[in-house]
């Protein structure tokens, strides 16, 4: 693996880093409903050092009755500013599951046009596993000031992907398991039909990843995709069940060098819910 900052970096990275003046931390753990995992809970037990806990539900657009949606840009600047995150800061978030919802924090500060933000490969269980230092103390933090552009071409509604899967002109990827892909397993949430959108593509997040949590080599990377049908030279749509998992994907294109990606945010949550959206299963 190669440290980069703009989007992943090693735990002997980031705890060499750790005095850094303009290093800010995320703890980011979010689990799926039914885990029995709380992630502020599990922060408060224990986090890296100097870690805030960045929390995915309550730093959404909360008008939306889909969950956890990308906020307002004012909404995210007005939580970054108290959590002391500013301009000029180098971000690095994680989370307690390895590698899952820390990528949808990369996604967000890059939709807002940060992009000095890395996941921590490997995530907390890697950090522990290692050694290496925590603390159970909340972190202290002071306003900072910081600037948003808020970056459109990252980001897909509901109407942009009905077009983008009728005009066949993009590869939109889907991160959930082969089974909700292909409609042979319940969706956890509630009142959503089974199956896939349709001429969309499977590449289930788990088979980016290595056995303890780490993200794939490139060129691993690189195969997988191709593997499951992924054209790498056409522009692409990431989606999944609530726009978590299919940040994933969005993290292992830019490893790869593919610069034309965006995510669908309200994802099956949203297309699963309405009959008027075509699915396909199988």
């Amino acid at each position: 693996m190669f440290d980069d900052p703009k989007t992943l970096v090693s735990t002997s990275w980031l705890e060499s880093h750790l005095k850094d003046p303009d290093l800010r931390i995320f703890d980011a753990s979010w689990y799926l409903p039914g885990s029995k995992r709380n992630g502020y809970s599990e922060y408060q037990r224990g986090h890296i050092p100097g870690a805030r806990f960045f929390d995915i539900d309550e730093i959404s657009d909360q008008r939306s009755e889909m969950p956890h949606m990308a906020p307002p840009p004012e909404k995210f600047i007005s939580r970054m500013r108290a959590m002391g995150v500013g301009d000029g800061h180098q971000v690095v978030v994680y989370d307690g599951a390895g590698l899952f919802s820390a990528a949808r924090v990369w996604w967000l500060f890059r939709l807002m046009g940060k992009t000095d933000i890395a996941v921590l490969d490997g995530g907390y269980p890697k950090w522990l596993s290692e050694g290496r230092p925590t603390e159970d103390m909340p972190t202290v933090m002071r306003d900072r000031h910081i600037t948003v552009s808020r970056q459109n071409s990252l980001v897909r509604d509901v109407t942009q992907v009905a077009s983008a899967s009728k005009l066949g002109d993009h590869e939109i990827i889907d991160a959930r398991s082969p089974e909700r892909f292909r409609g042979e397993a319940a969706e956890p949430r509630e009142g959503l039909r089974a199956g896939h959108i349709p001429g969309s593509k499977n590449v289930f997040y788990k088979s980016l990843l290595n056995e303890d949590g780490t993200m794939k080599s490139v060129g691993d990377l690189k195969a997988t995709f191709v593997s499951a049908g992924v054209d790498l030279d056409r522009p692409a749509i990431t989606s999944c069940g609530s726009g978590v998992t299919a940040a994933i994907l969005s993290l292992a294109l830019e490893r790869i060098g593919h610069r034309q990606h965006s995510l669908y945010d309200g994802s099956w949550s949203e297309w699963g819910m309405y009959d008027d959206l075509r699915v396909e299963t199988g």
